[in-house]
């Protein structure tokens, strides 16, 4: 039927929440180590500034311990590369984010292929881009998952 249908997005996030929350509760009581974020915020974007915040609030409500490494607009695209080089190569980093827009000086498609296709909770990496388009498994970028997440809860058919 052509009905519209009212779906309360808050609702979706606080279920989705509690499941996540429960998962990680789960994989420490095994004996694992936290999962940890760690987010680059290059810049003073107020708009990027707050993305980050609720973040990583929403990480730490579901018990992911996560931590934002702030660099200025001026960083070389070099120091970034070398940052995120070390952030890879840190076992105690289970996810990484580069936060964009970047400056104009910077290279964002570079950027987004330096992260760890294994660690690349964005999905930006063009493994994980390829990956997805092949309907294989992958990180899948936020949004487009979180509207896959909403058409499924809610009985949608695709």
């Amino acid at each position: 039927s052509g009905d519209a249908v009212v779906i309360s997005g808050r609702k979706l996030a606080r279920q989705i929440r509690q499941e996540a929350r429960h998962e990680v509760q789960q994989w420490v009581a095994a004996g694992n180590r936290r999962p940890h974020l760690s987010v680059v915020l290059v810049g003073e974007n107020p708009a990027s500034h707050s993305y980050v915040l609720n973040k990583t609030k929403a990480a730490a409500d579901v018990g992911i311990s996560s931590e934002t490494i702030l660099r200025p607009a001026s960083i070389s695209e070099e120091e970034l590369l070398e940052l995120i080089a070390k952030l890879n190569r840190d076992t105690a980093v289970d996810g990484l984010l580069v936060q964009l827009p970047l400056p104009e000086h910077i290279d964002e498609r570079r950027v987004c292929n330096a992260v760890s296709p294994h660690k690349d909770v964005d999905g930006f990496h063009v493994l994980n881009v390829g990956r997805m388009c092949l309907d294989q498994d992958s990180m899948l970028p936020a949004t487009p998952r979180g509207v896959w997440e909403i058409i499924q809860r809610t009985g949608g058919s695709c």
